[in-house]
Parts: C-alpha cells; structure tokens; sequence
C-alpha cells in the first residue's frame, strides 16, 4: 500500500471512529432537564428517568437537571426505585462544568474524571465530586440544596 492510500485510509477510519463514538454517546440515554426550585430544594419527577419503548418501560441511568439559580447542572445517577445519587457537576480541580458519559462525569479543560458516586478516577483533581442529599416523596425526587 502507497502512503497517499495509507494516510487516506487512516483517516476515514478516525473519522468513522468519531462519528460511531458521538452516535453512542447520544443512545447512553442520558436527558437534559429543568428542575424546580422551592426554597432550598429542588424538585424533578420520577418519571423524567422512564423510557417506554414499543409500550415496555426502562429507566435512564442518569439525568442532568439545570436551573438558572444554579451555575452548574447536576447530575442524578438513578441505581434503583429508591436509590439515586445527586452530583454537583463542578469539577473540583478547577471549577470547570463536567459532561456525563454513562457512568461517568469528565472535565474537559484537563481530563480529570468522576465515578457515578462523585468519586475521582482520574487525575488531576483529587477530591470527590459535591453529592446533594435526596429523599423521594410522592412521586418526585427532591434534592436538597443547602451551600450550593
């Protein structure tokens, strides 16, 4: 194979690959909405993680919640009916917003990476990311807001 063919080949196929990973980073399942605030909480239902597909029922495995009270979206990982975590999506080395990949939230500005539990998996932060506490009440999951 000629160079010419080589370098040509080499980059439709990372042109493919980008494309494939932008494609399966849009079908995580991951969705964007508005919470409400109320005082020093905010409120999302329940149903913001349901999925029905072809009349059957899944569940996102998270969900980003803005607010302009807020200056960084959080992040709420959903583990069971009645388990979910609540991640400010600030990275702790430099404050820079955070994007949410399946099971993980990664800082754009320098690579560092968070687990679904706001623990660090890469560097260079090295503090876990700020969790809000949750409690679920008639049908909606509130987020306490306290210190934001």
């Amino acid at each position: 194979m000629e160079r010419k063919d080589f370098i040509k080949k080499c980059g439709l196929a990372c042109m493919g690959a980008g494309t494939f990973t932008l494609f399966m980073q849009s079908c995580l399942g991951s969705k964007m909405v508005t919470g409400q605030i109320t005082g020093d909480a905010m409120r999302i239902p329940l149903a913001d993680f349901e999925v029905i597909k072809n009349k059957e029922k899944s569940f996102l495995n998270f969900v980003v919640i803005q607010n302009d009270l807020l200056k960084y979206p959080i992040c709420v990982y959903r583990f069971s009916d009645t388990e979910y975590i609540a991640l400010y999506m600030m990275c702790t080395h430099q404050g820079t917003e955070l994007t949410a990949y399946g099971d993980k939230l990664q800082c754009s500005a320098h690579g560092s990476e968070f687990d679904n539990k706001g623990n660090v998996q890469g560097s260079p932060a090295d503090k876990p990311l700020r969790q809000f506490p949750v409690q679920i009440e008639n049908q909606f999951l509130i987020i306490s807001l306290k210190a934001v």
